[in-house]
């Protein structure tokens, strides 16, 4: 249950992260996307504006009488206020002469000047924005740029239809949200994925590590065990035999004379001539290039003429370990012993080595054996 709920809580706090952050981005988006969406649209229709006005003021230094450039004006851009930007052209008194819807001609144009104003002045797409989809006080129609014909009394305006314009940021919210949306679905499916996949992966380590933990206690515990029985035993056990202790004497006195034929010194080379060296001296024997060669604590080095393998049976074992290959070691020349890679050990010595001295992982525990002698 515990896990469960954690990852309940986990996904409950990813969704409300993104969720904060899709709110506060979102209307950051969608300003900035509008700004430039209107931005291009305002230049477009005033260059349609400009294009309209040098197009009257042509026709009329070619002779064409204004009424006709009017009525053909009025056939072109008829009905076209059903777009979101379209032109039209009024008189310096302010009467509407050509528009796309015809029952506003002959009227007054009405417009906000605060809009003309300012998109005169700054040209800023964000106050368009601002004054267009959040002012209600607009009307459905609004003058966006006026542009004088030369030598007449007419005005192109290019104007906005702000229905249009405010359905269509509706859609770019829309598209927005809608993307959001998609976004924050996949983001907190996936890292609540990710998390389940993590934390599945962690816990498996987690029960491993209690599992080797519970065999180690129940060893140790068994070893207990073995250690209070055999104490039981040795208490409750009967008094032992004369026969029994003269034979263990005889044992005693085997290992004795085993001990006493143990080698005292080997004998060694150096270049041509013979050097006998006390066993007690030699702090390790190591191979190199098939040469056995042996080193005192004094730092003397000699070689023999006898393997490694024929060397150590000629050795106290209980003073001399055999490292790996290349090495014998005595245990009084040792100096440090480090834990080196995976379960190995590192054998530093008194006297410095060409190699590395390295116990392997399999011989790791005879060695701690050893020392233990």
């Amino acid at each position: 249950m515990k896990k469960d709920k954690l990852y309940f809580l986990t996904f409950l706090s990813i969704a409300a992260i993104f969720l904060l952050v899709a709110l506060i981005a979102s209307k950051y988006f969608i300003k900035v996307s509008a700004n430039q969406l209107i931005e291009v649209q305002v230049e477009s229709s005033k260059r349609e504006a400009k294009e309209v006005a040098k197009l009257i003021d042509f026709q009329l230094l070619s002779g064409i009488q204004k009424e006709d450039i009017l009525i053909n004006i009025q056939k072109i851009i008829e009905d076209s206020n059903s777009d979101s930007w379209f032109i039209s052209v009024f008189n310096w008194s302010g009467k509407e002469v050509a528009n796309p819807d015809k029952t506003k001609l002959g009227q007054i144009v009405k417009s906000d000047e605060v809009l003309l104003t300012s998109l005169k002045e700054k040209n800023n797409s964000e106050n368009l924005y601002d004054l267009l989809i959040r002012n209600k006080n607009v009307s459905t129609y609004e003058i966006i740029h006026i542009s004088p014909v030369k030598k007449s009394d007419l005005i192109v305006a290019a104007n906005v239809n702000v229905n249009r314009i405010k359905n269509q940021m509706s859609a770019l919210k829309s598209n927005f949200y809608l993307i959001f949306l998609i976004m924050g679905i996949l983001v907190i499916v996936l890292s609540f994925v990710a998390v389940r996949i993590i934390g599945s992966a962690y816990e498996k380590q987690l029960e491993l590590k209690n599992s080797s933990l519970t065999s180690e206690v129940v060893n140790l515990s068994k070893l207990n065990t073995d250690l209070v029985s055999y104490k039981e035993k040795v208490t409750l056990s009967p008094i032992v035999s004369s026969s029994e202790i003269n034979s263990s004497k005889e044992k005693d006195k085997e290992k004795d004379k085993e001990k006493d034929k143990e080698k005292e010194r080997i004998l060694t080379y150096v270049r041509n001539e013979l050097v006998p060296i006390a066993i007690k001296d030699i702090a390790f024997v190591h191979t190199e290039n098939t040469i056995t060669y042996v080193v005192c604590f004094d730092g003397k080095r000699s070689t023999t003429n006898m393997s490694l393998d024929d060397m150590y049976t000629n050795l106290n074992s209980t003073l001399f370990f055999r490292a790996n290959r290349q090495f014998i070691i005595s245990i009084t020349a040792i100096d440090k012993i480090i834990k080196y890679g995976n379960s190995q050990l590192k054998i530093v010595l008194q006297s410095k080595t060409s190699e590395e001295i390295i116990i392997s992982k399999n011989k790791a525990a005879e060695f701690k054996q050893w020392l233990n002698m």
